[in-house]
């Protein structure tokens, strides 16, 4: 029998596949923060995190999503659960996590909550997640004044830093969901007190409707309705619009116990909010005035509106642990026979067994030998899978909503952001890069998200690269979305990467029939956007790059976002380098689609000529001073191009002078001899410009096992690139690569324009300038995505060069290594921020004792933003798993890639893709 056809999991996959069950129709799919989001900002100067604020949230109804704790929902968002909880002392309810907006937080935004994704499966028929909520009154404005008060060079104040968990006074509130089908979910609740004394709780699991009802075209209102059960309380839930487009049909939430049900509307407290009359006399609120305020006439005495609470009063005593059971299932009171008792812990006993057989068979045996790299691995796939998020996004209605149309003058859309993307219709359960800080995409971070995503649901990672570039997305011009501040800023392509190694590993996976479909429609629209690039980013039209932005925020002397204050305009290392990484996956993809099919021939020849282009303009024949490569100090550098026609080479040593050595393809030399048109071409194209490789690697030169490469580096510049790389007083930290060199935290980098001076200097941890909010930072920290990249770039040359190439590893060291070799030392590098060290800490929490020590705390493991420079701390975003969910692949890439898998390979097209 086949192993993996054995496993529940994957036949629950295939079932979704097939559409024969929609398994994946419930999920953690509601939004962690829908305040503070561009979505519901209707004011006049653009100030999101100011027009809808946290204290708003719990008494305004919301227009365009969601948000919870804990939560669940339906695809299309309609019906939500999630948990709210009040401890007796708090001066509001704990209905969704609560954190700094951008001007409240001396690094920026940032959540102030403790809240782990512990389990789940790829179709969420599992799912297990922990919030620890403290018996005394959490401290909202002690977090606000003492943040606001502290500057950029001090450290973020912690809820840890409050006191509010000392002597262990909180609740540890587990949340487990296991599905006995699609449409019937269990939901048990288990509150452990931590605490030296008895402890009380009002447990309020909510079920509620988002309103759709109050806006244009939103059909009829839902209704929620206690109904009779036999020794439960039960609520129905149902649309009263049979013919609504997004109705669920029916749902029963049953309790375990008889229970009082709180009942009101999800509409707005106007009389809060604005001042004036309220619609209902039941609004979002009135929970909260129940509970918290004691008004007894809040709520609904007649058992009926769009949210309801069960309301649970729980004494926990010390040390124990209390638990409720819900069910949420289209079975009708009176056909679903035994509602909990032993169905509750026979499917909940069977999906966790289940989940542990499916990650047991994606897990390397050398990982499972290491039981904190398997928590790892685990816990970052867990939260890869909690962080998908339901997204809508109708930008049409948006901006007539802000009084713009198609036809508005330029001057009118200057005032609005987005107001060139009138086509957009998002409506899809996205994968988000951090469900509270940024509870929106970003294209480039999605394409990072699906590599590890990939591992466990290849479906859903070819179906969100394929929704990016869907026409309600992708712009007309060809440009892919960025994310929803500025859907028209620009992200690196890394589109067309992400695209081929999902279909690389989907090939093996599938004995080496690969979804040709698949790659057929993505290199399509990949087609439109590389024009897009073309025609709108190399200004001078010499294959020289601007780019912008680039995801790397404060990496560069200036804001790359910005008109330079100098005029004129760059060109960048990053920019071009990333192009060059685009059109060798471009042309990667063509060759796998011209095996199969001989049109595609042309698109190999176009994408080989325009690889060589690009590449040979970063560095042309001669000592010329305007160009991106420095020959005497060997590195790449951002050129600024001033309007009198001079130039200055911006001598930041950076991730933007590393990034050219991902631009790397290795092709074996039975590829090409089924292309022989394009290997007559290419060698007649290859003599006619020898200037193109004078600098370059020759693509015509063989490596190992005659395999050819194209690559922006040859030998020379390589080991020069790699000195600096691999020395530990510049790029290589002990926890990976610095995204800036150390030897500028003496010698910062100096550039004076108009009286003023432009500075950058190393620092490896929170950003000390204000640039993109000061809550990101390129001047020293690591970053997983770009150093996943220089890692595969790595093999793919050690798949060139095999054992004959060896450097000093770390520089000055006296000890040679191969590639391999380096990349090994980088992935342990890399893994050992989240590992335990010797004294049993992780790096990744340095002075956080309580996460060090406590057996409660010392295995829940955050996967932050980015990490400190030099001792590995997690820094940004703490629930950043998204692109840092790249943790996942690199343990399992440790776990089985070794010398003989890359030397005698013959799918070496691209090394990176092996899996199990």
């Amino acid at each position: 029998m086949n192993v993996a056809n054995s496993i529940e999991e994957n036949r629950r996959l295939q079932e979704d596949r097939t559409k024969k069950a929609r398994w994946k129709k419930w999920g953690p799919y509601l939004s962690e923060r829908q305040w503070g989001t561009v979505r519901e900002d209707y004011s006049e100067d653009g100030n999101a995190w100011a027009y809808f604020s946290h204290d708003q949230a719990r008494s305004r109804a919301y227009r365009w999503g969601e948000d919870g704790l804990g939560g669940i929902t339906d695809d299309h968002n309609i019906l939500c659960f999630a948990l709210a909880l009040w401890n007796g002392r708090d001066p509001i309810l704990k209905e969704r996590l609560f954190g700094l907006t951008n001007s409240e937080g001396n690094h920026g935004e940032d959540v102030k909550e403790y809240y782990f994704y512990l389990d789940s499966t790829p179709t969420h028929s599992y799912m297990k997640y922990l919030y620890k909520y403290p018996h005394a009154a959490y401290p909202y404005e002690d977090l606000i004044n003492t943040n606001r008060s502290r500057s950029r060079d001090e450290l973020e104040y912690e809820l840890l830093d409050t006191g509010i968990f000392d002597e262990d006074r909180y609740f540890d509130i587990f949340v487990e969901y296991a599905k006995e089908n699609p449409d019937d979910i269990f939901i048990k609740i288990s509150v452990v007190n931590r605490g030296p004394e008895t402890a009380e709780l009002d447990l309020l699991p909510t079920l509620w409707f988002r309103n759709t009802w109050t806006w244009e075209g939103g059909g009829s209102k839902p209704v929620l309705q206690k109904v009779s059960g036999s020794g439960v309380s039960v609520v129905h839930a149902y649309h009263t619009d049979a013919l609504l487009k997004d109705s669920l049909g029916e749902y029963y939430l049953y309790c375990d116990r008889v229970v009082p049900l709180l009942f009101t509307e999800n509409e707005t407290n106007n009389e809060r909010i604005f001042g004036t009359p309220n619609a209902t006399p039941h609004v979002k609120d009135s929970i909260h005035n129940y509970v918290v305020a004691g008004d007894s006439s809040a709520v609904n005495p007649e058992n009926i509106g769009t949210k309801v609470s069960p309301h649970y009063h729980l004494s926990v005593a010390a040390g124990a642990t209390e638990t409720v059971t819900l069910r949420l299932s289209t079975t009708k009171p009176n056909d679903i026979g035994e509602i909990f008792g032993n169905t509750s812990d026979s499917v909940f006993g069977a999906r966790q067994r289940e989940a542990d057989e499916f990650y047991d068979s994606i897990t390397p045996d050398k990982t499972k030998a290491d039981p904190d790299r398997t928590n790892i691995f685990r816990q970052a796939l867990a939260g890869m899978l909690w962080s998908k998020q339901y997204f809508y996004y109708d930008l049409e209605r948006w901006l007539k909503d802000h009084g713009l149309t198609p036809w508005s003058s330029q001057e009118q859309k200057k005032r609005v952001r987005n107001s060139d993307w009138f086509h957009m219709f998002n409506d899809d359960v996205i994968s988000m890069p951090d469900k509270w800080e940024y509870p929106w995409y970003a294209a480039w971070d999605l394409a990072f998200h699906m590599i590890p995503l990939s591992l466990v649901d290849p479906d859903f990672a070819k179906a969100q690269l394929d929704l990016m570039l869907r026409e309600d997305y992708l712009h007309p011009n060809g440009q892919i979305p960025a994310y929803e501040w500025n859907f028209g800023d620009v992200n690196p392509p890394v589109h067309a990467w992400a695209t081929w190694e999902i279909y690389a590993l989907d090939r093996e996976r599938n004995g080496g029939k690969g979804d040709l479909e698949f790659l057929k429609y993505a290199f399509s629209k990949l087609l439109i956007n590389f024009t897009w690039w073309v025609n709108r980013k190399d200004q001078g039209g010499n294959n020289l790059f601007e780019g912008g932005f680039l995801g790397l925020d404060n990496i560069g002397v200036f804001d790359r976002s910005s008109p330079l204050p100098t005029g004129g305009h760059l060109e960048q290392a990053d920019g071009t380098a990333w192009m060059v990484f685009f059109s060798q996956r471009m042309l990667q993809i063509a060759i796998e689609l011209a095996i199969h099919d001989p049109l595609y021939e042309d698109m190999v020849i176009k994408f080989f000529e325009h690889t060589l282009w690009i590449a040979g303009a970063m560095d042309r024949i001669g000592d010329n001073q305007d160009e991106l490569w420095d020959e005497e100090e060997g590195f790449f550098y951002d050129l600024l191009r001033l309007p009198d026609g001079t130039c200055v080479r911006l001598k930041v040593r950076s991730m933007v002078g590393l990034l050219p050595l991902m631009a790397v393809s290795v092709f074996p030399e039975s590829a090409l001899e089924k292309l022989p048109r394009f290997t007559e071409r290419a060698r007649l194209f290859l003599s006619r410009y020898p200037e193109l490789t004078a600098n370059t690697h020759l693509p015509s030169q063989r490596g190992h096992k005659n395999r050819l490469m194209l690559s922006i580096v040859n030998e020379q510049k390589l080991r020069r690139i790699l000195t600096r790389m691999l020395d530990e007083e510049r790029f290589f930290s002990d926890y990976g690569i610095r995204s800036l060199s150390r030897d500028h935290l003496e010698h910062p980098y100096c550039f004076y324009h108009g009286g003023q001076e432009f500075k950058v200097q190393y620092v490896p941890g929170d950003s000390n300038t204000g640039m993109f909010g000061g809550n990101s930072n390129w001047r020293g920290p690591i970053w997983m995505p770009v150093n996943f990249l220089l890692l595969r770039s790595l093999v793919l040359l050690y798949g060139y060069y095999g054992d004959s190439f060896k450097i000093e590893c770390p520089t000055g060291s006296g000890q040679e290594m191969t590639l391999l070799e380096i990349v090994a030392e980088i992935q342990e590098r890399l893994t050992k921020i989240f590992l335990k060290d010797e004294n049993g800490c992780r790096p990744v929490y340095r002075n956080a004792g309580k996460f060090q020590t406590d057996p409660h705390w010392k295995d829940l493991i955050l996967f932050f933003e980015y990490f400190h420079g030099d001792n590995g701390a997690g820094i940004g975003a703490n629930h950043q798993t998204g692109w840092t969910g790249c943790i996942a692949r690199i343990i399992q890439l440790a776990g089985f890639l070794d010398k003989e898998t890359v030397l005698d390979s013959e799918t070496v097209s691209d090394l990176s893709t092996y899996t199990l």
